[in-house]
Parts: structure tokens; C-alpha cells; sequence
């Protein structure tokens, strides 16, 4: 049976292409020849080819639309110009399977032998990285530790930041990433005024396959000693600007420049079954799923008051039915007696065992001047009251989380210096 060609090619190369085809004596059969990326995306999503055989300088061709065609089954071969490298770069960056530059369109013929060999058992092997433009931070790549709560404000942005911050401390190099697309605030907790989130640049490099270390590095300037902060966006309709193709690119990006990626997410995890019919449509927690999903550490926060307990153990359901937290350590916030009693330490952790099952939990105990001086001066815990309680919970933690990843970072390691031998 004829493999399917979706046939996307400007100019007087598509007719050279698509008689290649005709001539390949069977093997490939043009199934649709299109005229953009919207139709192309159509055809594959209609299971209309297994093959893209697409121009570099295809408009709206990004990443995202690379990775509709991947997930559609869709094997993308793309056509570069010998005069033009930075296209077949860019387009190489998007992610497609191979990329053969095209000086005359009677070289069309040479594309299709290249599928043709590509077409075995499995997709065409990925070119090799690029060289990266900064030194990586550490032998293998880092680790992400995602921040997450339930509904209500239990302080997830509070624990993201002070944990972060209190990594950094420990002379480990750390990136803490705003993903939270309903109240981002983590700019303004640090003091950081910036108009320009650094996020939602990172992810438009991403999609247009532009972004490398260097290019991370000027996004995220440096906040504090081994802290940088990658801003988040300033606005909650500004959430399409995130999609998960680019934020996948950016979190793998994040990794290679610091030891550990702090990421604190929104709270909502539910997924429009409406939308996921329609692949092309952006998901409204995307960036939330997404960072959860490619945590190595989720750390769950909630609130210490009778809501915030109900709140966090629907919440802790909810991550299991997701599978969205197989590695995961519990904050408990504002720990105090004048909302759950004379012991209140003891009641939280009755109450999610009984009803969680959980039975190791981070009490934070409510230091409200501490935090308020904190929030104040725009800094960090452990730079305004290092005698805190609350900061030296946060410190133990810190040191916890360390040890919890430092056995995946060092299998990591040992296969990247077996792949290296």
C-alpha cells in the first residue's frame, strides 16, 4: 500500500516533487497538495499521509505545527535553500525528522530517495545538537521541581520563591520559572518590575526554534547569588502565548543552565474535553499540565485551616487520578493554633493521613511579620529575617529536596558520561 505524502512546497519545486513521487513506482502516493500550514494540519489530522515533505520558509511553520504533525503520525521532511542556511537550521530547530537542502528543483527527486530510506522501521534518525553557546552548568542536565496547590491561595508563589531561594543558597544554581497563568506574581514578590515576561519570550523563541542557552540567559537575569528568575506573564488572557510544544523546549533548555528549575504553576488542573478533540486548539493550563508532567519533584502546597486541609486532599486525589505527582513532598502553610487548635501541627497531620494517606508533611508555621517584611522590601525570606521559623523550615526543605534528586542526577550523570565514553 502507498504511504500518503501531504505535499506543503511554494513554488516550481512542488510540481518537481510531486512528480518523484509519481515515479517512486508506488511506494508514495500524493495524497493532498496544500497551500499553507492550515490546510496541511488538516490533512493530517484527517489521516490523509504519513509523510509532510514541507518548504523551509513554509509561513506559520513553527514548532507547534511540527508537533501537531508528530502527534498526528505524520513524519515531516523539509526542503531547505544551500543560500539560505539559517532556514534549514530553523527548521531542523522546529523538529523535523530530516532536512535536505534543495539548490534546483530537478534536485526534488534526491528528497524523495531520502524519505524513501527514511521509511524503514522507524522515523529518520535527529541530527545531532547544535553546540550550545554558553557552558553548561552541570554534566547532566538539571532537575525541575514544579510548585503546586489547590484553589484558595495556600502561598504556592510564597514556598516557589523562599524555596528557590534558600536552593541558591545552598550553592546550587537555580532558575525559578513563573508558570502560573491565572495570578503570576512572582516578579512582583522579588521586587522585580518587569512589563516584559521573560516566560512568554522564552516560548516564542521556542516555537520559532530560536532559542538556545545564551538566549535563556538574557530572559532571565540574575536575582540573587546562583538565582535566576524567568518572569511570568503579567496577565491571565495572556495564557495562549504558552503553549506546551514550546514550553517542553523551554523547561529542557531551563535544565542545561541551572542544576535545579523551580517552576511555579497555576492551580487548575482540569483539561477542556472539547479542546483536546481539536489538537491545534492551545489548552487554557497547558503551561500548569505541562510543568507537572516533566517534574522530576512536585512539591504540594496547601493551607493550614480547615478549607485549606478539605482543599488539599481533593487536590492530592486529583494528582493521583492525573498520575501527575508520582514523586511529590507535601507543604502544609500558615501553620497556627488560632484556626486549627491548641496543637496545630498534630491536627494537620491527622488529618491528611486519615484522609490522604500521607504521612511525611513539611509544616510551615505562620511568621506573618517575617513575611510581610519580606513582601515589603521585594526579597526573599532568608534575606530579611534569617532567624525566622518559617525560613528555617523552608532551609530543611531546601537541603530535603537536594537530597531527593541528587540520585536521579547522578544516574543521569553516569549515563551521560557512558553516551560520552
Amino acid at each position: 500500500m502507498a504511504v500518503g505524502v501531504l505535499c506543503a512546497v511554494q513554488g516550481e519545486t512542488e510540481a518537481a516533487v510531486v512528480e518523484a513521487v509519481a515515479a517512486s513506482g508506488g511506494r508514495l502516493a500524493v495524497t493532498r497538495r496544500c497551500a499553507d500550514v492550515g490546510e496541511l494540519l488538516a490533512a493530517a489530522e484527517a489521516g490523509l499521509g504519513a509523510l509532510a515533505v514541507v518548504s523551509a520558509d513554509l509561513d506559520l511553520l513553527d514548532r507547534q505545527a511540527v508537533d501537531v504533525l508528530h502527534r498526528c503520525g505524520v513524519r515531516v521532511v523539509g526542503l531547505g535553500d544551500p543560500t539560505r542556511p539559517w532556514l534549514a537550521e530553523r527548521l531542523t530547530a522546529h523538529g523535523a525528522d530530516l532536512v535536505v537542502d534543495v539548490d534546483r528543483a530537478d534536485d526534488a527527486g534526491a528528497v524523495v530517495r531520502e524519505a524513501l530510506a527514511g521509511l524503514g522501521d522507524g522515523p529518520p534518525s535527529a541530527p545531532p545538537p547544535a553546540a550550545d553557546p554558553l557552558p553548561v552548568t552541570t554534566a547532566a542536565p538539571g532537575s525541575t521541581v514544579a510548585v503546586w496547590g489547590p484553589t484558595g491561595a495556600p502561598g504556592r508563589t510564597w514556598v516557589a520563591v523562599n524555596l528557590a531561594a534558600e536552593l541558591a543558597g545552598l550553592a546550587c544554581s537555580t532558575l525559578l520559572v513563573d508558570a502560573d497563568t491565572y495570578g503570576g506574581a512572582v516578579a512582583q514578590v522579588l521586587g522585580v518590575l518587569d512589563e516584559a515576561p521573560g516566560l512568554a519570550a522564552a516560548a516564542r523563541a521556542a516555537g520559532q526554534g530560536t532559542l538556545d542557552l545564551r538566549a535563556l540567559a538574557r530572559l532571565s537575569p540574575v536575582v540573587m547569588p546562583d538565582l535566576r528568575l524567568l518572569s511570568g506573564v503579567s496577565r491571565p488572557d495572556r495564557w495562549p502565548e504558552l503553549p506546551a510544544s514550546s514550553l517542553e523546549v523551554v523547561l529542557a533548555q531551563a535544565r542545561r543552565l541551572a542544576q535545579v528549575v523551580v517552576a511555579d504553576t497555576g492551580f487548575c488542573l482540569e483539561q477542556d474535553e472539547m479542546l483536546t478533540y481539536d489538537t491545534r486548539a492551545p489548552q487554557r493550563n497547558a503551561a500548569t499540565l505541562t510543568t507537572l508532567e516533566h517534574a522530576d519533584l512536585v512539591v504540594v502546597v496547601g493551607s493550614a485551616d480547615p478549607v485549606g486541609v478539605q482543599r488539599l486532599v481533593r487536590g492530592l486525589s486529583e494528582l493521583d487520578d492525573r498520575g501527575l505527582a508520582v514523586r511529590r513532598r507535601v507543604v502544609v502553610n500558615r501553620v497556627r493554633p488560632t484556626v486549627a487548635g491548641a496543637r496545630p501541627g498534630e491536627a494537620v497531620v491527622e488529618a491528611l493521613a486519615r484522609y490522604a494517606g500521607v504521612e511525611e508533611v513539611t509544616l510551615v508555621p505562620d511568621d506573618r511579620p517575617a513575611a510581610d517584611a519580606a513582601l515589603l522590601e521585594g526579597r526573599a525570606l532568608r534575606e530579611v529575617a534569617p532567624g525566622s521559623p518559617a525560613r528555617r523550615v523552608l532551609a530543611r526543605l531546601a537541603a530535603e529536596v537536594v537530597a531527593a534528586l541528587a540520585p536521579q542526577a547522578e544516574a543521569a550523570g553516569a549515563a551521560g558520561e557512558a553516551r560520552s565514553r
